[in-house]
């Protein structure tokens, strides 16, 4: 009956799909992403990488995508990364597929060859050509190492299939190697692979071809091509429609959509990106009928509501969602079974997957923490009824909704007190943030999951030392997050001063110019928030728990110049971006010499500050605060610090220069915070167990990710754990070394 309301509410999602030679049970795809699982090492194979896939695989996913595993030596995109090459190699992925199939999914390995984009000395390309984000030149590759490269791919593809993948996904967009030979961006060739279109595209169409003769015919071949590029000189429309007609003939099952370059100045998968904003894209080559294939749509589709919405338009035939089933492995089966309401959705933030993966980390997620460490954080419940705890969690923000929900999941007795009327805590800010809207969906998933773990909830309840101690809990986990700093600066407690609590919790009203004290996150949230119009603010204050109506498609494509028709070469608009003008006028503020926002996301960092600077806010870093007034706040931006001088939106001035005066109506202080951690010196008099989690335990940027791991690693584990400890994901090997050159590298510049 479940099952039922499923198909019922989706039928389009779960209709499965006949490839003539092998049917897939439903319409989604986990798309590729890498994961850090993908690589083997001294002593071991690759049994986390199956136990990973196999969860998705048990929640129902149709067909899984690995994460990119190169063909050759120079594709890699950075050393001993991912290769299948040998046999030897693809007896290690056995495991994987075996794990898979047993679940009763399906898995493709994607075939990626980074060229100019490899992190390593040996990076080749169709030309030399250095990429903006690049560490190297790459060396042209000659015609025979072509040649070479392309039987490589096909190597690679009939490895897969003796290792017992259904397939493969060859990579030909987001500027990789095949991206690279099919645009006069990268390929500056006047051999038989360069020059006319024809020519640029022979490589893609070469190697599906051949792969299709080597594997036969019951193989599928999923080519990912890149429909829109977003960078100067890309493919043309008709160039795109060409090559979909060149990938069919040549052989290929499926056609996957790539939307951007990974050096594209336009945001394609954050959470500023709006739900399925790209499917659009997609569409046009459905409907232009230039292929009979299964297209697949991407980016952003991250409910099965959403992926619904897109199949039922008639955007694609498949969706392909990546982070998604870290946030949820069992997203599928919750939609089948009516239980949306239970889904932890992706919130698009990249804070613990992308940002991992760039840095040499374990890629995770920051609402699923157990994502990729299935093999070794596990939520097995408490068995003997001896050892079941009773625990009190002091705070209902990330860290101890986290906590509560995964203990009593286990099976401990957990009372949760929150001094408001609402849990969620910082989240409950976050989600008043433009962009940030997908925090509405996760303090939703947490306010369901305390219902069924049968969490007893004290909302509106300040719980003091002596009721904790007199309740007699076995342990007591403080989550009570943090408090704001104020930084002593003549004229602090002036009135035009707001901190930003005051702003985004408590509606305090706000002049139409703004100085901010502070270019860390909040202080970007607080700009970002500030600077959009009246439309915004008052969809995000629709209530607390009703995630406002999605934001329209057409402001995004204009605000990041992206042509809505996809006519312009590369997808780029004639004319550049559009953005709306601002709300207010904002100036941001940094002590700290340097560029700000320094501590931002990896991958989001650039679209929070590009957003702020085409919205006309001024960022000034090395700044010393002389005080604040009736005009405004006066600085001295000291040069031989580190202030910005020079770069448009910034400003510097001598070391010894007068004040300035940055004229406003309101400052607004997001000067960092402090652990709130009032109770804990009385508990451990008392001779409480306690625990510090979250905020409390460590303030610095407000950083839920580590927040909801803390909660998470520590509910897994409470009966063995010994106050004061504090569990955290282990840093791997690379990270350290990739920790330790990005250290070495700063000092240096």
């Amino acid at each position: 009956r479940a099952a039922m309301a499923g198909r019922k509410l989706y039928p389009r999602l779960f209709e499965p799909l006949d490839l003539g030679f092998v049917t897939l049970r439903n319409r989604a795809i986990m798309g590729s992403m890498h994961t850090g699982l993908e690589e083997t090492g001294l002593f071991h194979g690759l049994e986390r990488m199956a136990a990973f896939y196999a969860e998705r695989a048990r929640g129902g996913v149709g067909l899984i995508v690995t994460g990119g595993i190169s063909p050759n030596d120079a594709g890699r995109g950075y050393p001993f990364a991912a290769k299948m090459s040998t046999a030897s190699e693809a007896r290690h992925h056995e495991v994987v597929t075996k794990a898979v199939h047993e679940e009763g999914g399906r898995i493709a390995m994607q075939v990626l060859h980074t060229g100019r984009y490899a992190y390593h000395p040996f990076a080749v390309g169709p030309s030399a050509v250095k990429a903006p984000i690049g560490w190297v030149t790459p060396s042209a590759l000659s015609g025979a190492q072509v040649e070479r490269t392309i039987d490589d791919y096909v190597r690679s593809a009939v490895l897969a299939k003796q290792a017992g993948y259904d397939g493969v996904e060859v990579m030909g967009s987001e500027g990789y190697l095949i991206n690279q030979f099919i645009v006069t961006h990268t390929n500056k060739r006047d051999d038989e692979w360069g020059g006319s279109y024809a020519n640029r595209m022979r490589f893609p169409v070469e190697i599906v071809r051949r792969t299709r003769e080597a594997v036969g015919p019951d193989f599928i071949i999923m080519y990912r091509l890149s429909m829109l590029d977003l960078i100067p000189d890309g493919s043309s429309w008709s160039e795109v429609e060409t090559l979909a007609q060149a990938v069919e003939d040549a052989g290929a099952t499926l056609i996957n959509t790539g939307i951007g370059w990974h050096e594209a100045r336009v945001p394609t998968i954050a959470t500023k990106v709006p739900r399925a904003g790209f499917s659009w894209v997609t569409r046009k080559l459905k409907l232009s009928g230039a292929v009979k294939l299964p297209l697949v749509t991407t980016n952003r589709i991250n409910m099965p509501s959403t992926a619904e919405e897109v199949l039922a338009r008639g955007d694609a035939d498949l969706v392909s969602m990546a982070r998604p089933f870290l946030a949820d492995p069992a997203l599928l089966a919750k939609a089948m079974e009516g239980r949306e309401a239970e889904i932890n959705t992706c919130i698009g933030c990249n804070q613990a997957c992308l940002d991992h993966t760039f840095q040499a980390k374990q890629a995770s997620c920051l609402v699923n923490p157990r994502a990729g460490y299935e093999t070794s954080l596990n939520y097995t419940p408490v068995q003997d009824s001896s050892k079941r705890l009773k625990v009190a969690v002091v705070g209902a923000g990330p860290a101890g909704l986290a906590f509560a929900t995964v203990a009593a999941e286990r099976g401990h007795a957990v009372t949760l007190f929150e001094a408001s009327d609402v849990v969620g805590g910082q989240f409950n800010m976050a989600k008043r943030v433009p962009g940030k809207e997908e925090f509405y969906e996760t303090i939703r998933y947490f306010r369901n999951q305390l219902q069924l773990t049968g969490v007893d909830v004290r909302l509106s309840t300040r719980a003091t030392s002596d009721s904790l101690l007199a309740s007699g809990y076995d342990h007591v986990v403080i989550a009570t997050g943090i408090v704001p700093r104020t930084p002593k600066i003549p004229g602090i407690d002036h009135p035009k001063v707001l901190s930003y609590i005051d702003v985004l919790a408590r509606n305090a009203p706000v002049g139409q110019s703004v100085a901010i004290i502070g270019a860390g996150g909040i202080g970007f949230d607080v700009a970002e928030y500030l600077t959009h119009g009246a439309a915004h603010a008052a969809s995000a204050a629709a209530g607390p728990d009703q995630m406002p109506p999605p934001p329209p498609l057409t402001p995004f494509l204009q605000e990041w110049g992206i042509d809505a028709a996809n006519e312009q070469r590369g997808g780029l608009r004639e004319g550049g971006a559009a953005p709306p003008p601002p709300a207010r006028s904002v100036t941001l503020l940094q002590r700290k010499p340097g560029k700000l926002g320094a501590t931002l996301g990896k991958t989001t960092g650039w679209i929070h500050r590009a957003g702020l600077k085409s919205r006309g806010v001024n960022m000034i870093g090395g700044v010393e605060y002389v005080g604040i007034d009736d005009e405004g706040v006066r600085v001295r931006v000291n040069a031989s610090k580190g202030g910005k001088g020079g770069r448009k939106g910034e400003a510097a001035a001598g070391a010894d220069a007068p004040p300035t005066l940055i004229p406003c109506d309101t400052v607004i202080v997001c000067a960092g915070q402090e652990p709130q951690r009032e109770l804990v010196d009385e508990l451990r008099a008392g001779g409480a167990n306690v625990h510090l989690i979250g905020g409390a335990e460590r303030a610095g940027e407000l950083d839920a990710k580590r927040a909801i791991d803390q909660g998470s690693r520590l509910a897994a584990q409470i009966e063995t754990t010994k106050p004061g400890t504090v569990h955290e994901a282990p840093l791997t090997l690379s990270a350290h070394v990739y920790s330790y050159v990005t250290r070495q590298s700063a000092a240096s510049s």
